[in-house]
């Protein structure tokens, strides 16, 4: 079983279940009971498989690195600008983003 597994190289902590898991290749012999192995071998054998995470287990993109709060507070302050008055070329510049992206985030109605 994947508990007697040792993914010590590669092994990553998921943040919501505390399970360790690898993104390593994994024989699949090695950690899935007989009965289970014989069942996939039924579907495909000698193929690689990736097994997605449960659906509660799925993190939304950039809960775990903090770029979704940066982008939040970057359009935040971008729209604050606007609203104060500042150019859409001159956050061009601030931001580094292009016209049609300023654009998009200053005319957004609710920034999620």
């Amino acid at each position: 079983m994947i508990e007697n597994y040792d993914l010590s190289c590669t092994q990553h902590k998921h943040a919501t279940t505390g399970r360790y898991y690898s993104l390593k290749y994994v024989n699949a012999r090695e950690v899935l009971p007989p009965d289970i192995l014989e069942q996939v071998q039924k579907y495909t054998c000698g193929a690689l498989i990736y097994v997605p995470k449960k659906d509660e287990e799925k993190i939304a993109w950039g809960q775990l690195t903090g770029a979704r709060t940066q982008t939040y507070l970057r359009n935040k302050n971008i729209m604050e600008a606007y609203k104060n008055g500042s150019a859409i070329y001159d956050l061009m510049e601030i931001y580094c983003l292009s016209e049609a992206s300023i654009r998009k985030i200053i005319y957004k109605k609710e920034i999620a």
